[in-house]
């Protein structure tokens, strides 16, 4: 019954990371046959000696500061206003996690057009406050910062629904009892809420920060990396350097070195949870 799954698995994720390592040892081009000459580990010392290697990765890096603790915070808060309210509950869950089915190139049409000068719902909102509209896509120092926001608006849902499925698994009887004791809302939360969320927590917060590392479609469909690279990320980085400059050899060595990056993440979360479950 798994051989199916294995043989999918092998040859369209196994396979082509192998196939990457691989041509990171070597300066393919996409422009000769074959593998082309051996370049050993120079691709990964170009690669630790580039500047706009670490430039795109820093600006991976503040992207995932700016966008994993609101959507870890909010995500957990709706959760447990939509857990709790009597009255359309249905429609607060539907709300809260419709913009996460929509594709990429439809967010970014939408958030484009809400930032757009002088047109957009955002501008006109800015300036009817008496404040001066930033370039929201065009300022170097705005346009991470408007890409977050709109990565927010977009990716919340995901959360919100592992969140409120780990409130559902929490027995009643604990806020019944904490209740009769004398424990208020607040109480209720920080006693028992977030004590029995704290795998639920880990999880998201694991999963959130590898979405936010592997960031590429809103910025390449809003900015393409602008404005002056100062939003382009590690993947569009690899984008650029495989596909326009030809050289997918290099791109395989940074593509590997990124995998090991999110790899880290991922063992950092398997040994917050085996630290929580002998906790137990």
């Amino acid at each position: 019954m798994m051989a199916p799954f294995l043989v999918l698995y092998l040859l369209f994720i196994i396979g082509p990371t192998l196939y990457m390592v691989l041509m990171s040892l070597f300066d393919t081009s996409l422009v000769k046959e074959g593998l082309g000459s051996w370049a050993g580990l120079g691709n990964y010392a170009e690669a630790f000696g580039d500047p706009a290697f670490w430039e795109s990765m820093w600006h991976t890096i503040w992207f995932t500061i700016l966008t994993t603790p609101p959507l870890v915070v909010l995500a957990f808060v709706l959760a447990l206003l939509a857990d709790r309210v009597r009255r359309g509950r249905w429609f607060f869950r539907l709300a809260f996690f419709l913009p996460y089915v929509l594709p990429s190139a439809v967010v970014a049409l939408i958030w484009m057009w809400i930032y757009t000068p002088e047109l957009g719902l955002l501008g006109r909102f800015v300036t009817a406050l008496g404040f001066t509209e930033p370039g929201w896509l065009g300022d170097p120092d705005v346009a991470m910062w408007s890409l977050a926001l709109t990565t927010v608006w977009w990716t919340l849902g995901f959360n919100f629904v592992l969140y409120l499925a780990g409130l559902q698994d929490i027995p009643r009887e604990l806020y019944e009892a904490a209740a009769i004791d004398g424990a208020g809302p607040i109480a209720q939360i920080r006693r028992i809420t977030v004590p029995m969320l704290a795998r639920t927590t880990s999880l998201v917060v694991v999963l959130q920060v590898i979405a936010s590392l592997k960031v590429f479609d809103q910025m390449y469909i809003m900015t393409s990396g602008g404005p002056n690279f100062s939003t382009r990320p590690v993947l569009e980085y690899v984008y650029d350097v495989g596909f326009t400059d030809f050289r997918v050899g290099y791109a395989s060595a940074v593509s590997t070195l990124f995998f090991l990056v999110v790899l880290a993440v991922s063992a950092v979360w398997v040994l917050l949870t085996r630290r929580q479950e002998q906790g137990l």
